[in-house]
């Protein structure tokens, strides 16, 4: 039996490519690009502790490579064929996202990498949503959007034949995974030929410019690939220098000194010529991204996060035009005042996640971790939060979608319909994390020769 090649390298061939694609058909992501490794590059040079300590923990050297890409897809089968696609590289579902929150008809999950050493080879995310037509005022509109769904296939027939290889095999040869990456990323090209009317097309954008986005096209064209910066504010301010508009505030928490979650900001949406049926047109869907990743939180902290940034968007409403944005900010920043602001109270508090290592071998006996870490014996590095948050994800898309309005709607998640689309349950992204806090936190006392504290594992988690 030939040999298979590893998912990993086949999500990096992918990645590589998906970003080459993008760079041509979207050139500000280029100059997105050099701006955020410009950015990268003076913020480790200011801060070596930060340089060294993304280097122990082994965060470095997968900074240049990191992006997340995100599509929309417009039925069961498209997205389960999604799902066998990633599963291809690796990637898998992690997190369940309604983004009702802000009035889109979606509901989302993430594929990526869950082992540690996958995602520092290279942890490429698709945020991958899947268009809710039950959430449609018009129900006729719908089932017109229905029928226009079913005549498109949006994986080619090669892509599929090697799917069904691959899943039978477990897995693809270089050859075959070099041509299945050729195959498969001509699912997320862009088509500057509509499917539909320019009629059909201004209903759907009336109803909903995202349902039109998903409807109207030939195939999910990747709509925004995101690379990872370790300073986010300077890369918004940078943005205009460079001749790029960023949109009115950056998603997520305030600027702090321990990061925490996810921070997000992005440029417009372009303007791009389509014909409707040789009818000339236009339509926006493609934009740029940044993200600036911090620690992931435990649920005690996730909860106080919400907290913070609830009673901040009750203080103050982003208009559609950036109306409000400085009052925005600062709110927030007075609000996530309340937010412990270093990793190692973070830590004691128990209200983000940690990555332990040993440092040295059979030490004499400690009464306790935390003795154990403030001799430096037992190290304690953050987990890289690698998930999303609807609240910014939404945020994100409003400004994809041409205004920068916060929009606060009920929730109308449906998780299950959702797994039975995919075919499988999404991974607790909660879950991951706790598994590797206390695996890690267990080796390094065994290294350590620590075996009494092992107990102490479980009050950690």
């Amino acid at each position: 039996m030939s040999e298979k090649m590893h998912p990993d390298d086949i999500r990096t061939l992918f990645s590589t490519a998906m970003s080459d694609m993008y760079r041509e058909e979207v050139p500000q992501y280029g100059t997105l690009i050099d701006l955020v490794q410009d950015v990268n590059a003076a913020t480790l040079a200011a801060n070596p502790d930060l340089r060294r300590q993304l280097e122990d923990a082994g965060e470095l050297s997968r900074l240049s490579v990191e992006r997340h890409g995100a599509i929309r897809v417009g039925t069961a089968e498209e997205i389960n064929n999604m799902r066998r696609i990633f599963a291809v590289m690796g990637m898998y579902p992690v997190g369940y996202y309604d983004l009702s929150v802000a009035g889109l008809p979606v509901h989302s999950t993430a594929f990526r990498p869950i082992e540690d050493a996958s995602l520092s080879r290279n942890p490429f995310r698709v945020f991958c949503s899947l268009i809710r037509l039950d959430l449609l005022e018009d129900q006729e509109l719908a089932r017109e959007a229905e029928v226009i769904l079913s005549k498109r296939q949006i994986v080619t027939d090669r892509a599929l034949e090697l799917l069904d290889l691959a899943e039978a095999e477990g897995g693809l040869t270089a050859a075959l995974a070099q041509g299945f990456v050729t195959e498969a990323l001509e699912t997320f090209r862009w088509h500057s030929d509509a499917t539909v009317s320019a009629q059909t097309y201004a209903a759907l954008l009336k109803a909903h410019r995202l349902i039109a986005d998903v409807v109207c096209f030939r195939g999910p064209h990747i709509n925004h690939l995101t690379p990872r910066t370790l300073d986010i504010d300077a890369v918004q301010k940078g943005m205009p220098e460079r001749g790029i508009t960023p949109k009115a505030i950056v998603e997520g928490p305030p600027q702090r000194a321990a990061s925490i979650l996810l921070r997000q900001t992005s440029f417009k949406a372009l303007e791009e010529d389509v014909s409707f049926d040789g009818v000339s047109g236009t339509h926006t869907a493609r934009f740029g991204e940044i993200e600036q990743r911090g620690v992931a939180l435990k649920p005690a902290g996730r909860a106080l996060y919400d907290d913070c940034l609830a009673k901040t968007r009750a203080r103050v409403s982003v208009g559609p035009n950036g109306e409000r944005a400085e009052e925005y900010m600062a709110a927030l920043a007075e609000e996530f005042a309340a937010f412990p602001d270093d990793l190692t109270t973070l830590r004691r508090e128990n209200l983000a996640y940690f990555r332990f290592g040993a440092k040295g071998q059979n030490v004499p006996a400690a009464a306790s971790i935390e003795d154990l870490i403030a001799s430096g014996d037992l190290i304690a590095d953050p987990q890289t939060y690698e998930d999303f948050l609807p609240v910014s994800a939404a945020g994100i898309f409003q400004s994809n979608l041409g205004s920068d309005e916060q929009s606060n709607f009920g929730l109308s998640s449906n998780q299950e319909i959702f797994e039975a689309a995919i075919q499988t349950k999404v991974f607790d992204e909660q879950a991951l994390y706790a598994k590797t806090e206390a695996e890690s936190l267990k080796a390094a006392l065994d290294i350590l020769g620590q075996g009494h504290l092992v107990a102490d594992v479980l009050k950690v988690a």
